[in-house]
């Protein structure tokens, strides 16, 4: 029997999911789409992307929609069972973590679709989205070297899936091509959520000379931009960046640039090919050749940025786009 905490997450399943499609439409004709996430929506990045994807695929495809909040495995298959039960037609799992679940529940439910974010395992109805977000988080790292003046840069992570590491390590060989004695050292806090640990773990690598810092942490990582304020303010001279989303605004004092995915956009595409029936069981990597990665510059900070190291910046974009360069990432 499932507990008191999915109950109440079914309920907010149900009340979500009545809202979407055409006025007097059958329900079993509407194009239905569900989203679980690994952690709130209103954390500024990973799955706040997510449900704004959610809410266009409402808006531009007529579909009726539904969001759950998931914290462990059983959470997960939970969910894609509830939905699959339910027939709705596409089920987003968004995260690494998603996939093993997904894969169980769609042998049980050929009809639905099931799609990660991030993963390898592909069925009939279940693939990944592959986002190369290493792209970008690797120019941070360029830019990072370059700009440093410790020679010492810190990456905080929430908890440790190769996605978030194979970032993380684009960061770090961004940064050795630009200045191999620079030392790049990371923390995971094991959770999605606790903005204190992030702001811990920060201040911790800050101390250790750490004066540029990247976060993959989703909600948490609201704590490293705290602690890199508190020393910003205190008259240090540290930078953060932001990643998933444009995050420049969230502490526009210190966040010098993001890790931009549109993860609307590619929600949108994807559940585009699903409702016309275009759908191919295959990982669809999307990177900044189709668009949807990219750095983006903090305009407030922009001009402490010199103009050589935005010029490298663009030259080295202009090669990842052409495939002269190939950003390392993980095996996933």
């Amino acid at each position: 029997m499932p507990g008191a905490r999915w109950i109440a997450l079914v309920a907010a399943v149900v009340a979500l999911g009545c809202g979407g499609g055409e006025e007097g439409e059958p329900a079993a004709e509407r194009f239905r789409v569900a989203l679980l996430t690994p952690g709130s929506i209103a954390d500024g990045g990973w799955n706040a992307g997510a449900y704004e994807g959610l809410e266009r695929i409402r808006d531009e495809l007529g579909a009726e929609i539904s969001h759950v909040e998931t914290r462990t495995p059983a959470e997960f298959e939970e969910g894609f069972l509830d939905y699959a039960r339910r027939g709705y037609d596409l089920v987003f799992g968004h995260g690494f973590e998603y996939q093993e679940a997904a894969a169980r529940v769609a042998a049980l439910y050929g009809d639905t679709i099931f799609v990660t974010t991030s993963g390898t395992t592909v069925r009939p109805n279940l693939a990944p989205m592959v986002f190369e977000l290493e792209q970008a988080t690797y120019l941070c790292g360029v830019l990072a070297a370059r700009m440093s003046r410790s020679g010492r840069l810190g990456l905080v992570g929430g908890v440790d899936l190769p996605s978030i590491r194979s970032t993380f390590s684009a960061f770090g060989a961004g940064a050795a091509r630009t200045n191999r004695a620079i030392r790049v050292s990371e923390v995971f806090i094991g959770n999605f959520d606790d903005t204190a640990s992030a702001r811990e773990a920060a201040l911790a690598l800050m101390e250790q000379g750490a004066d540029f810092l990247m976060h993959q942490a989703n909600d948490a990582g609201r704590g490293v931009f705290q602690a890199v304020q508190e020393r910003a303010a205190a008259g240090d001279v540290v930078y953060a960046f932001g990643t998933n989303r444009d995050q420049n605004g969230m502490a526009p004092d210190v966040v010098l640039a993001s890790a931009v995915l549109d993860l609307p956009g590619a929600f949108v595409e994807v559940a585009r090919r699903v409702k016309e029936r275009r759908f191919r069981a295959e990982p669809m990597r999307l990177g900044m050749v189709q668009g949807i990665v990219s750095l983006v510059y903090n305009p407030a900070l922009r001009e402490r940025i010199p103009e050589e190291v935005v010029g490298e910046l663009a030259v080295l974009e202009a090669e990842i786009r052409s495939g002269e360069l190939i950003v390392p990432r993980g095996q996933f």
